[in-house]
């Protein structure tokens, strides 16, 4: 991959010689430290610990986590070897439930290997790197195609609403939600785009922000519960989210605070978009009911960034995902065109262009 083409920010995801190396986002904006990790456990911790988020990113983690696990294996006992490369990939898939590319894209690689069953253990060892590779590669044709798409819904001058970060920091490059603000600065559009701070993490105060300054985007802070006054006023005349699940009635479970913002957008008449790579639909997850919601640690609540904040003891609840129901979604929008409702039948299709590929 040519990074000189990409956006311009920190990549979150690398593979360089012999070993990943991730941009630590824990640290952002403040801070640019890079991870190098050259087993499955430090791309699991990583994954659990937030050092890269986002749906796409984490399975182009865990398929890169695959391979280290399973390169210095050795090539005579073959039993051994396909007993562990189950068991590496299990347990990467633990690290987080909610996404539903982190099994997908696990799943991909798995299963291509397994097509080469019979052939000599190096050979796998080295296709499976190459669909790891090509994973990576893919999803920035993925996502820049996602914002060709999303961008005719847009117009030069308009207010944009987004939350948490779903750009090049949680993706290969461009993003989800993202690509098409970048897309539109291409073209020189001036978009206005309001950034939720999205609590507790603040992942749209330290990432979002954070990328779309560099990339030059006009951008504006503003903390969660802001969002309502602001649409009140007339700034915002569209919401863009990314996705870590699509169920397949086109619920959509996206981080915490997603749903309210659905329902402020709704109030006021304004268009609700996702963006989603088709690896993030899930089909066999028939609504938004049956999505597991990752519960974080109460920490995160009660001593934000090492201060606390609230009193000693006290009770905490902390999803970090949300299910924006189906009804409240304009439209989803994939690689493959802009889905909309009755999603049963629109997502579907999408899917099926995907796999007839």
């Amino acid at each position: 991959m040519n990074n000189k083409q990409l956006i311009p920010h920190p990549q979150s995801i690398l593979w360089q010689e012999d070993h990943l190396v991730l941009l630590d986002q824990r640290l952002l904006p403040t801070e640019t430290v890079y991870l190098h990790c050259t087993t499955p456990e430090e791309v699991w911790d990583a994954i659990a610990t937030l050092a890269v988020r986002g749906a796409p990113a984490i399975g182009i983690m865990a398929v890169y986590g695959l391979y280290l696990g399973i390169r210095s294996l050795s090539e005579q006992d073959e039993e051994m070897f396909w007993a562990q490369l189950d068991r590496i990939a299990h347990y990467l898939n633990s690290a987080r439930p909610t996404a539903v590319n982190l099994s997908w894209a696990l799943k991909r690689v798995v299963n291509r290997a397994k097509q080469l069953r019979g052939q000599p253990i190096a050979a796998i060892k080295e296709a499976i790197f190459k669909e790891a590779t090509e994973i990576h590669e893919e999803d920035v044709t993925v996502c820049r195609q996602i914002g060709e798409n999303l961008l005719p819904l847009l117009y030069d001058g308009m207010g944009i609403l987004t939350h948490c970060n779903a750009g090049g920091l949680a993706t290969g490059a461009y993003g989800t939600a993202l690509a098409p603000l970048y897309l539109a600065r291409e073209r020189g559009w001036n978009l206005k785009v309001f950034a939720d701070e999205t609590r507790p993490v603040l992942q749209g105060a330290r990432l979002t922000a954070y990328e779309l300054q560099q990339a030059g985007v006009d951008v504006t802070l503003i903390c969660d519960n802001m969002a309502g006054a602001v649409m009140k006023e007339g700034q915002i005349q569209a919401v863009i989210v990314g996705t870590d699940r699509v169920a397949a009635n086109g619920d959509v479970a996206n981080k915490i605070g997603t749903y309210s913002v659905a329902v402020l957008a709704r109030a006021h008449g304004i268009p609700f978009y996702v963006a989603a790579p088709v690896s993030s639909i899930d089909l066999d997850t028939a609504t938004g009911d049956d999505i597991p919601i990752e519960q974080r640690s109460p920490v995160e609540v009660t001593n934000g960034f090492g201060k606390p904040t609230a009193p000693e003891g006290v009770k905490v609840y902390n999803p970090a995902f949300d299910v924006t129901p189906a009804e409240y979604v304009t439209a989803i929008i994939t690689e493959h065109g802009v889905c909309k409702a009755p999603y049963e039948k629109s997502l579907k299709e999408a899917v099926k262009v995907e796999r007839s590929l």
